[in-house]
């Protein structure tokens, strides 16, 4: 994301805080996020938006998706 798109994305968590549930997918653990977010500190404020009263859940590394088309071509 450029800056604009971090800080916009920050203040749709920042408002829905509390408020509103909302649900974010992604494959890249946290410690990867300054790479998506550019800036350090705005990502450890979307990180911690984001995880405030969460569940977390991991669901591993293994694509489920993968799993499936694999499983299609043995057929």
């Amino acid at each position: 994301l450029d800056k604009k798109g971090a800080k916009l994305l920050f203040q749709i968590f920042t408002e829905r805080e509390e408020c509103k549930a909302t649900a974010v997918a992604t494959n890249s653990p946290f410690a990867e996020w300054d790479k998506t977010f550019g800036d350090p500190r705005l990502c450890a404020a979307i990180a911690d938006r984001i995880t405030f009263r969460c569940t977390l859940i991991q669901t591993g590394t293994e694509s489920y998706r993968f799993r499936i088309t694999e499983a299609e071509r043995r057929s």
